[in-house]
């Protein structure tokens, strides 16, 4: 794939309250953003997993939740075109 797609990772407190003590939405996980980009690449899930290296019951088993090894991470997201750009606090 030649379109490259950045993925947001931002630093986290363990808390998701606000100054005035009101609930925040949570950041997407770095894993939520690669199901999204999965979900909008316009390619089945077997086309990915056969194009990627990896077998169609594991890339599914993602797509519905489930977690995969870094390394399996790695084949997808470079499949897919992914990069991970890091912002600092404030940053946004």
């Amino acid at each position: 794939m030649a379109n490259v797609q950045t993925l947001l990772v931002t630093n986290r407190s363990k808390g998701y309250s606000d100054h005035m003590g009101k609930k925040q939405d949570r950041p997407k996980t770095l894993t939520d953003q690669i199901r999204a980009a999965l979900a909008d690449c316009g390619e089945t899930r077997y086309r990915v997993a056969k194009n990627s290296g990896l077998n169609e019951p594991q890339l599914c088993r993602f797509a519905a939740g489930q977690g995969l090894s870094l390394s399996a991470l790695d084949a997808l997201a470079e499949y897919l075109g992914l990069e991970i750009v890091v912002r600092g606090k404030g940053k946004d």
